[in-house]
């Protein structure tokens, strides 16, 4: 009994620390991307770009590693195991389940922040999320073919997306050459998107700086949004992802508790690839009876 006891802890630990070197190179290789690439200081430090290196080597063999190790099997599916089943090579394979790991890690956390810390802020909006899921849902759990059917829940994800401006820059390689004003644009030039600047434009949106979700069930607001690429053929996988998870976190959570805003709280956004709170952002919550 005791030998078996010190193998399952000895199996815990390894697995224990394996999940922190997991996370460690996450934080490692997102505060590079979010930050040294943006202004070019990883460039100029070689232990920032050695030890950022170090950390994208290791998290790659593990990645390719757990594909390995889920080749044939069908207990039960994953992401990697679709990307296994199409026609990608190891390196593509590695290669996207690191982009979903890093930035849909990321950008699926920030969204359920900024959807709960919204909703906190307005008792009207979580009145009518209310009443959509209790109309939609009743008391059965959400399920994939009930979420398009939430069209509010949708138009409050849109809205936390466009006012926390959750992915303020976004970045495209110009395949063929464009032409701004008279302004040429290469093919092959990297452009980057304002986007933080565009979701608060005043002349696409009106009241930019208020969050309601109302404003989506215009056209024009859908189109506008639409052209910036979270929908359409151009929207980003991680994002639509992340409405996923939130639209499972927000159907969960408002049924069974009221949030409210803790008054004199300020919360402030960085800016980085993906906006999060300066700070520790604090609600407080009521049973619904």
């Amino acid at each position: 009994m005791k030998a078996v006891t010190q193998l399952a802890l000895g199996d815990r630990f390894r697995k224990d620390s394996e999940v922190i070197g997991f996370r460690k190179n996450h934080e490692a290789i997102w505060s590079e991307i979010g930050k040294g690439y943006l202004d070019g200081s990883m460039e100029k430090s070689s232990s920032r770009k050695g030890h950022y290196e170090r950390a994208l080597t290791e998290m790659e063999t593990v990645l390719m590693s757990v594909a390995k190790q889920r080749k044939g099997q069908r207990d039960h599916t994953a992401f990697v195991d679709t990307l296994l089943q199409s026609n990608l090579s190891e390196r593509q394979v590695m290669e996207d389940t690191m982009v979903f790991t890093l930035a849909g890690c990321v950008i699926t956390a920030n969204l359920c922040i900024w959807a709960i810390h919204f909703l906190s802020t307005s008792e009207e909006v979580q009145a009518k999320l209310h009443q959509e899921l209790e109309d939609v849902l009743g008391s059965e759990p959400v399920s994939l073919d009930k979420i398009p059917q939430l069209r509010y829940c949708q138009q409050v994800l849109n809205e936390t997306v466009r006012t926390a401006k959750l992915t303020p820059i976004a970045a495209r390689l110009q395949e063929n050459e464009g032409k701004v004003d008279q302004h040429v644009i290469p093919k092959e030039t990297l452009v980057i998107y304002a986007l933080g600047v565009v979701l608060e434009d005043a002349d696409t949106w009106s009241r930019p700086y208020k969050f309601d979700p109302d404003r989506f069930m215009e056209d024009s607001a859908r189109k506008s949004f639409s052209l910036l690429g979270f929908s359409g053929n151009q929207a980003c996988p991680e994002l639509r992802f992340a409405y996923t998870v939130a639209t499972v976190l927000l159907s969960t959570v408002v049924r069974r508790l009221k949030l409210c805003q803790v008054k004199g709280q300020v919360v402030e956004a960085r800016s980085e690839l993906v906006s999060t709170p300066k700070d520790d952002t604090w609600i407080t919550v009521e049973r619904r009876s």
